[in-house]
């Protein structure tokens, strides 16, 4: 699956505890050759060691480890090396697997919990800065989940919409002479409070930022029915069909696109800022690590490919090499950025990904305090 199907209630369900063993495997891929060659070996290594972990758990009946290893094959013979990305993550038990190809890296391991590992998950949707983009015209309404990998298509809530053929109406024209207005006609009044209805729910089930791209008059009577066009944070006025495809409309939304992340990212800025000519700044990972730890932290920023393998000591993170992490040692972290933003998010604290270098000052993380 792709990161935009990442939605809250599915995080939740993937989190949810489950009968052991639950097992979630995670490797670094490439996008291209030569070095994807190398990710093939990797994964069949990776199941290798899955394989060895079920036959040697003494919890594990030979019932369910046959049912996971079952899942497990299924799940490779299903991956796609064609659309690989940063990372794959794996999730298998006996009775599914789910794979996730993510844009983001992930260190390598295997898992056997209660539950699936799902911080490199939260940690890619979070740093995906997904959106929602409705295509809009009088006679029809596409939805659009959108991240930096670009635009897809989605089927939800009623999406796509078209709207019912009006026939033309003889008695009309010729009582008042004319035939309606595209857009001062009932039925075109009545469609757009579909697309109402159908956008309420998806931002409900899935809040992201807004875009909508059609035509002035659709906007505004978009606008004039409902509520929920009225949260959009960029709009682009520009014709579209239910033909118009997801390359075209990226490259209308282009400007509106780039001016939303720049207004983010000053917004960051501003309260990183503020917050440490106000004495509730933390700075650096194991200040952050600790703020977040105590609920502390109400905005965490960090650099977007930034990752530290560490080693908890006393409640305290000392980085280590990477060679560290394969050296048994259970209070190694490889993954400990996205563990953070994973426990962030948990306590109600939003979570910014902003460009390498401009957190060099502070440890390439920080965070504005509550308290």
């Amino acid at each position: 699956m792709d990161t935009d199907a990442l939605t809250p209630a599915l995080l939740q369900e993937l989190r949810a505890t489950r009968p052991y063993p639950a097992l979630s495997l995670t490797m670094p891929t490439h996008r291209r050759a030569p070095d994807n060659a190398q990710d093939a070996v990797r994964l069949r290594n990776l199941v290798a060691e899955a394989g060895s972990r079920l036959d040697a758990d003494p919890r594990v009946t030979r019932e369910a480890r046959d049912a996971v290893k079952a899942q497990l094959d299924r799940a490779v013979a299903e991956v796609d090396q064609r659309r690989a990305l940063e990372s794959l993550v794996v999730l298998a038990d006996a009775g599914e697997y789910r794979i996730w190809q993510l844009p983001r890296t992930t260190p390598e391991r295997v898992v056997l919990s209660d539950s699936y590992l799902t911080r490199n998950l939260v940690a890619a949707k979070a740093g995906a800065r997904a959106f929602w983009v409705l295509s809009l015209s009088a006679e029809h309404a596409a939805l659009f989940s959108g991240t930096g990998e670009g635009l897809r298509p989605e089927r939800r809530d009623g999406f796509p919409l078209t709207a019912p053929h009006e026939a033309p109406n003889p008695q009309r024209e010729e009582r008042i002479g004319d035939t309606p207005s595209t857009y001062s006609s009932e039925d075109a009044r009545t469609f757009l409070r579909t697309v109402d209805d159908g956008l309420r729910a998806v931002l409900a089930a899935d809040p992201r930022p807004l875009f909508l791209v059609g035509p002035a008059p659709a906007l505004s009577l978009l606008d004039e029915v409902g509520e929920s066009a009225k949260r959009a944070v960029g709009r682009t006025a520009k014709g579209t069909t239910a033909a118009t495809t997801a390359p075209e409309l990226l490259r209308e939304l282009g400007p509106a696109l780039a001016d939303w992340r720049e207004q983010t990212a000053s917004r960051i800025r501003r309260r990183l800022d503020d917050a440490h000519g106000s004495r509730s700044f933390a700075g650096g990972l194991d200040e952050v690590w600790l703020a977040v730890r105590e609920g502390r932290a109400g905005l965490v920023a960090v650099e977007e490919h930034f990752d530290e393998t560490v080693r908890v000591t006393d409640g305290h993170l000392e980085p280590v090499g990477p060679e560290s992490a394969t050296g048994g040692d259970g209070h190694v972290r490889e993954d400990i950025v996205d563990e953070l933003v994973e426990a962030a998010l948990d306590k109600g604290c939003e979570v910014a990904f902003v460009a390498d270098g401009s957190l060099a000052h502070h440890g390439r993380l920080a965070a504005v305090l509550r308290f």
